[in-house]
């Protein structure tokens, strides 16, 4: 009997160290990040900084983190998914690959950028609008598009850089608002035409913007304040518009990933990430989005955007259809996402 309940103990404390030990400090976090490289640089440099907690970051966009966390599911890389629109952070949930977590400094973020159970958390929110080369648009004749149904018209036809929904956080967020906006049949036959007059599709949502401002095409599909990042470091030529039916908007979240190898680093990173600081870092390095702090300050730089008109965008529903969606524009268009 001695015996077996030695047995039995050295069992349990097995059980509690193979479950504790994501909770333990490694002193290494490894990040997924979705926003710019950039902002992560200095995010990661700046948490480093305050914490001592060595911490590494790799940056991929939306669809390619969430192909990874999938891969990795059963052996978690990285910790902690920080930055892109949430809607992949729901999908992601949907198959377990988030760890709730409701930081003590989400009392500071309204409830319409959290979820309730702390599955993701609010650190930015970014329009969706078309950028323009004004150069450009005048030697093919143009005018810069002012609506969706605007960019269907003859004179854009091959002059239209998006980057690829399979791919892209971005052009996930145009897919699913042409969806809500027109319905699944109408939506589905006006990505069909739009698909038509679509130069290239890029792997990440902000390349459109860099190649509108090279002057190498004439409309780009993106989040606004990536295209006045563009346009504030030296792309003179860029000038953005919102569609006048309305638009899509992002919640940039972070969320703690399940089974990740360091869990108690990664809710200090939440934490961090959430604070009025943290959320000021990005305009420092060319990040123009609204902040969900209520005590940050924005970037002078979103005025000229505070007006957009925007859809009441569901991110729930967005997120538990992006499977079928995708596959669906697949069909409709007959592209794939681009690897590189």
């Amino acid at each position: 009997m001695k015996r077996l309940s030695t047995i039995v103990a050295t069992f349990l404390l097995s059980l509690t160290t193979i479950f504790a030990a994501g909770e333990k400090e490694t002193g290494h976090l490894l990040i997924y990040a979705g926003l710019m490289e950039d902002h992560a640089i200095a995010a990661v440099k700046e948490f480093e900084k305050e914490t001592g907690i060595k911490t590494e970051f790799v940056r991929m966009s939306s669809g390619e983190t969430l192909a990874r966390i999938r891969a990795e599911k059963d052996n978690m890389t990285a910790s902690v998914w920080f930055g892109g629109p949430i809607d992949a952070f729901v999908a992601a949930n949907e198959e377990n690959l988030v760890e709730p977590y409701i930081s003590p400094v989400a009392k500071d973020i309204p409830d319409k950028f959290k979820d309730p159970n702390g599955i993701w958390t609010g650190i930015y929110v970014g329009y969706l609008g078309f950028v323009g080369n004004k150069e450009v648009l005048e030697e093919i004749g143009a005018e810069m598009p002012k609506s969706w149904a605007d960019l269907l018209k003859p004179e854009y036809k091959g002059e239209i850089v998006t980057a690829h929904p399979g791919s892209s956080g971005t052009a996930f967020t145009m897919l699913a608002t042409i969806i809500q906006l027109k319905g699944e049949k109408d939506g589905m036959a006006y990505m069909q035409k739009l698909n038509e007059q679509v130069r290239q599709y890029t792997k990440s949502g902000t390349a459109p913007g860099r190649m509108v401002g090279l002057g190498e095409t004439a409309i780009g599909i993106t989040f606004l304040h990536d295209a006045i990042k563009y346009r504030k470091e030296g792309y003179e030529d860029i000038i953005i518009s919102a569609p006048e039916e309305g638009t899509g908007f992002e919640i940039g979240g972070v969320a703690i990933l399940k089974n990740g190898p360091d869990q108690a680093s990664a809710k200090k990173f939440v934490d961090w990430a959430l604070s009025k600081k943290a959320q000021e870092l990005g305009q420092t390095v060319g990040s123009y989005q609204f902040l969900t702090n209520q005590t940050a300050n924005a970037p002078e730089d979103v005025k000229e955007i505070a007006g957009t008109k925007l859809i009441d965008y569901n991110f729930d529903w967005a997120g538990k259809n992006r499977k079928d969606l995708l596959d669906k524009f697949s069909t409709a268009t007959k592209t794939t996402a681009p690897t590189k």
